[in-house]
C-alpha cells in the first residue's frame, strides 16, 4: 500500500495549485491585471486538478455561471477519478 503515497501526494499538490490558480484569477478579475485564460483553468482541471478548480470555483464564487465550467469541471473530475482508479487497479495487480 505504500505505492498509494506516490499517487496521493502529487494529486493533492496538483489540486492545491489548481485551487490557488482559481483564487488568483478571481483576485485578478477585480483589478485590471492580466488574467488566467479559461483554457488554462480547464487544462488544469483535466490534468488532475479538477477537485481544486471545483473547490476554488465555489469558495470564491468565480466562473460559477459559465456553462463550460458548470459541465466541464465535474466531467474532468470524473475523468480524474476514473484514471486514478484505473492506475490503482493496475498497480495493485502488480504487487
Amino acid at each position: 500500500m505504500e505505492f498509494m503515497f506516490f499517487f496521493t501526494i502529487p494529486f493533492l499538490l496538483i489540486n492545491l495549485i489548481s485551487f490557488f490558480l482559481m483564487l488568483d484569477d478571481k483576485k485578478k478579475s477585480r483589478g485590471s491585471l492580466r488574467r488566467t485564460s479559461e483554457g488554462a483553468l480547464l487544462f488544469a482541471a483535466i490534468c488532475f486538478g479538477a477537485l481544486g478548480i471545483w473547490a476554488g470555483m465555489y469558495l470564491s464564487r468565480h466562473k460559477t455561471q459559465k456553462i463550460i465550467f458548470i459541465v466541464g469541471v465535474p466531467l474532468a473530475l470524473l475523468q480524474n477519478l476514473v484514471c486514478l482508479y484505473s492506475v490503482y487497479e493496475y498497480v495493485s495487480a502488480l504487487f
